[in-house]
């Protein structure tokens, strides 16, 4: 699990670096986006990490890898626009929006460790066009239960579906950057 953790790290910091350079050239702009159209954000990102997986080829010359950060990225902004409901303008600064993007990143890896606990590191031996599939079925699932207003009956709700989501991009990062 130690390497697990180093290279969880090692990912995450590549994907708070991103995101802290994205705020100084535009700020919290995102923070006008409803939970609705993040979740349309990653379906397209994931989309084309799927179409790219499937056809070989990039003709705007941008891999998989930097999808997947942007799914990391936009998951966690989707699980503060959650909890912090969305804004009409840009109402808090840099610094504020990179605390919650630490404090949502922090909850989320702290689910992979225990989830990675008990399923024994299995992600280790799927294939990353599988972390593709999966973050899409989880997309669908998010969808619907937006179309439901967030209820649901027996299954867990949005924030549990973005945290995966994100968890899935990181074990992508971890494939692309360390291999198999």
């Amino acid at each position: 699990m130690a390497d697990t953790i180093q290279q969880f790290e090692h990912v995450i910091a590549q994907c708070r670096d991103l995101f802290e350079k994205k705020l100084k050239d535009y700020g919290p702009s995102w923070r006008i986006m409803r939970p609705q159209s993040i979740t349309d954000q990653i379906f397209i990102k994931a989309n084309r990490i799927r179409s790219l997986e499937i056809k070989g080829v990039s003709k705007v010359g941008e891999g998989i890898l930097p999808e997947f950060i942007a799914i990391v990225n936009y998951g966690i902004i989707g699980l503060i626009q959650l909890a912090k409901g969305f804004s009409d303008t840009t109402d808090m600064t840099a610094d504020e929006a990179l605390a919650l993007y630490d404090e949502y990143m922090q909850q989320t890896k702290e689910l992979m460790y225990a989830k990675n606990h008990d399923y024994d590191e299995a992600w280790r031996s799927m294939r990353i066009s599988s972390y593709t599939d999966l973050i899409l079925m989880k997309i669908y699932r998010t969808k619907q239960i937006e179309s439901h207003n967030g209820k649901t009956l027996v299954s867990e709700g949005i924030d549990a579906n973005y945290m995966d989501m994100v968890n899935y991009a990181l074990f992508g990062l971890i494939k692309l950057e360390y291999g198999e």
